[in-house]
């Protein structure tokens, strides 16, 4: 039997993907934004390609603001642009 693998659509490019070559980004009840790299964390959740066209497509069309039903500050933005570049590199 096979298993079924759970799809998420990312925020920025809004392609389905399986869930874990996708980076979750989540909204906890204190109003604070985080990554989630366990994929675990209590709190309303996105989710995110880990390219950096992704990440400046779901700036653009708010769709990370939309799915976490909040405001992004710039700097939580600015810290995932640096996530991203520790990824490209690593």
């Amino acid at each position: 039997m096979n298993k079924k693998i759970p799809m998420r659509q990312c925020v920025g490019c809004r392609n389905m993907k399986p869930k874990r070559e996708l980076i979750r980004i989540i909204r906890t009840s204190e109003e604070e934004i985080q990554v989630d790299a366990t994929g675990k964390k209590n709190g309303r959740g996105a989710y995110i390609c880990p390219e950096r066209g992704c990440l400046d497509l779901a700036v653009k069309s708010r769709g990370l603001e939309r799915s976490l039903k909040m405001a992004v500050p710039k700097e939580i933005y600015e810290d995932f642009e640096k996530e991203m570049g520790k990824l490209d590199q690593g």
